[in-house]
């Protein structure tokens, strides 16, 4: 699939949010959520780079490793801004649960619930997507194949990781929660086409660009999965445990790996980056939805915050 033909590139990028965009700039952060009363409300993020508190980490594949750190840490502040602005209270009778956990952790119940997702959510990736590909091609080898299918483990287990991603994301994708996401998902991707296009950031310019973008989280996530299939041919253990640590102790330099890779593709466009490309912007059929213009007004607000005016922004093509 080749990616919409801009004016030029642009290094602001963003990310959706609860009801919300977050957008980051060379200067600034924000976040725009769409509030319970219609309104948008617009706030500026406090951020610190790990690349500017240690030089360092802007060197090649540090970098990526940086980025990754940053970009967590900073959405997972973001998200937990946008719910509580966003007015996501239940309306029913709050169960013994619920209450124990207000009566425990008070003002800092929504910061708790969150580490409390982010713990089960890692631990959750770390079963599907090291632990049960390993399980099952032992399984296979052991009671189907035979020892002779053992070289073909990276492949089998990366094949069945890629699966495991793409059935996951699916089934996520048909809770309305979700989809709402992916909307606003859209809504940012198709507003940085906009503003990349040198078109003024209106609704009706920015519905008809796309909403697939190469330089994309989903598009990192795809690298790094296929990567992690040319790292695992390095990885001699067959015990489930060992090669999910050894897996896991490599994340840093496939993360690394990946990121000079989408950085390559977001200022590049050639054969070598279209193909590079390719497989991330297939998976963003599903990570982006078509927004309405509700979500669109909310992603122009945010963006409108981190344009500097000297456009520092602007990324040389090569």
């Amino acid at each position: 699939m080749a990616r919409e033909k801009t004016k030029c590139i642009t290094s602001i990028g963003g990310q959706a949010l609860i009801e919300g965009i977050l957008m980051r700039g060379p200067k600034k952060t924000e976040i725009a959520v769409r509030l319970s009363d219609g309104s948008i409300s617009l706030e500026e993020m406090n951020t610190g780079f790990i690349k500017d508190k240690y030089p360092v980490f802007r060197l090649p594949l540090l970098r990526g490793v940086a980025a990754m750190i940053d970009s967590l840490t900073m959405g997972y502040k973001a998200l937990s801004v946008s719910v509580e602005k966003a007015g996501l209270e239940e309306d029913e009778e709050p169960s013994k649960f619920d209450k124990w956990v207000q009566k425990t952790f008070g003002d800092k119940m929504m910061n708790a619930i969150m580490v409390a997702s982010t713990v089960l959510g890692l631990l959750l990736a770390v079963v599907l997507f090291f632990m049960l590909p390993t399980f099952l091609f032992n399984l296979i080898r052991d009671y189907v194949a035979g020892p002779g299918f053992a070289p073909w483990r990276s492949v089998v287990e990366g094949i069945m990781r890629i699966a495991i991603f793409i059935i996951y994301i699916y089934f996520c994708a048909r809770m309305p929660e979700i989809k709402r996401l992916f909307q606003y998902h859209g809504a940012e991707h198709k507003t940085i086409f906009c503003y990349e296009n040198n078109e003024e950031l209106t609704v009706e310019n920015v519905r008809r660009h796309s909403r697939f973008h190469p330089r994309c989280g989903t598009s990192f996530l795809v690298i790094m999965l296929l990567l992690g299939i040319i790292v695992g041919f390095f990885i001699p253990f067959g015990n489930p445990f060992v090669r999910t640590i050894v897996k896991i102790l490599c994340i840093p330099l496939i993360m690394g790996i990946g990121y000079e890779f989408i950085r390559l593709c977001g200022r590049c466009e050639n054969t070598a980056t279209r193909i590079i490309s390719a497989p991330g912007l297939w998976m963003q059929h599903i990570t982006t939805q078509e927004p309405d213009d509700s979500m669109i007004e909310v992603a122009i607000a945010a963006m409108q915050q981190v344009i500097p005016e000297n456009g520092e922004d602007k990324i040389k093509v090569g």
